[in-house]
């Protein structure tokens, strides 16, 4: 096992430096003057050359590439052109919103997706089934940006349950200051006894959470059941049925555990489809995450902020699937001598 864990991030590293290569040259491709934008406007035409020589963009696109490897190297992932703080800063400033985000969306993937594909193949071609088809449906149908849009428009500006937009109460941050740890208000909030903030975070968090992760759980849904019709028609299954045992020991402990397998791997693509969602939804909930972020520095053709943002999306979801790939393993044995 842990030769195979070896081999498996050793061939995470080619991976990355592909998607530098490749997000470095497109980024350096679109056209637009970085250094003009970041001068703003009004200003002489020197002006733009000295700065274009001070950020290095005067210089052959393979060599500025090699000047951010080397850089990249000692952990230096630049300046942003934009904030004019090192990119580094920014991510660690604005990456813990959108981790929290994501989690939260991949627990009420896993959490609500799993029970509702095995209710849903259990009881075929029954209501609860129609019902769960329906569901997946409109959940790969719908619009990320029109499903947060009616969210806001039913819960938050028609019934004002729930916050609009936001991360938390600024006037409950000044009543009750939050001791951050990790960054994610959540657990901050939780670990700290901070039960006003907690309140707070759970309500703001919990609309941008279910819009994030309606597609997603729809795919799991869907998944979940086929692999358990599948399942449920091997001659295993039957056999454990005529030796006397209940339907719910059958379903859970025998057909479940083997549908999970093809279910472990979409969770970890999910994770992928959840970062890549949080742009939008971050931009629609005023979440003040990467994807606001990176929405503001892709306009502003911010070369390292966007470069940073890339990267460090790249390795949240390599890291992702490496850990589906350790929980494979885990799961089924076979994996381990292949």
């Amino acid at each position: 096992m842990t030769t195979y864990i070896a081999r498996r991030i050793f061939l995470l590293i080619p991976v990355l430096l592909g998607i530098t290569l490749i997000s470095f040259t497109i980024s350096h491709l679109i056209p637009g003057n970085p250094a003009a934008l970041a001068l703003g406007p009004h200003v002489h035409k020197d002006q733009i050359v000295a700065n274009r020589h001070e950020l290095g963009l005067d210089k052959p696109i393979y060599l500025q590439y090699w000047i951010y490897l080397r850089n990249l190297s000692h952990g230096d992932l630049g300046r942003s052109l934009t904030t004019h703080r090192p990119v580094r800063e920014d991510l660690t400033e604005y990456f813990p919103a959108t981790l929290e985000l994501t989690l939260l969306a991949l627990v009420i993937t896993i959490v609500i997706g799993i029970p509702l594909g095995v209710i849903s193949a259990v009881k075929k071609d029954h209501w609860p089934d129609h019902t769960s088809r329906v569901f997946s449906l409109t959940g790969v149908s719908i619009p990320i940006f029109w499903l947060g849009l009616l969210l806001q428009m039913v819960f938050a500006y028609h019934l004002g349950w729930l916050p609009m937009n936001g991360r938390v109460d600024g006037q409950i941050l000044l009543t009750h200051p939050l001791h951050t740890i990790t960054g994610l208000y959540i657990f901050d909030a939780l670990f700290t006894g901070n039960w006003p903030v907690l309140a707070s975070c759970l309500k703001h968090i919990f609309l941008p959470a279910v819009t994030l992760s309606y597609a997603s759980l729809a795919i799991v849904t869907r998944l979940v059941r086929s692999s358990m019709l599948d399942v449920m028609e091997q001659d295993y299954i039957r056999t454990a049925r005529a030796k006397g045992l209940s339907e719910r020991f059958v379903v859970y402990k025998h057909a479940l555990r083997n549908a999970l397998i093809p279910v472990i791997t979409i969770v970890g693509l999910t994770v992928g489809m959840l970062l890549g969602g949080s742009f939008l939804t971050e931009t629609i909930f005023s979440w003040p995450g990467m994807g606001r972020y990176a929405v503001g520095t892709i306009t502003s053709l911010d070369f390292p902020a966007i470069m940073g943002v890339t990267l460090l999306a790249a390795v949240a979801y390599v890291s992702a699937n490496l850990l589906v790939d350790i929980f494979y393993v885990i799961v089924d044995t076979r994996i381990r001598y292949s």
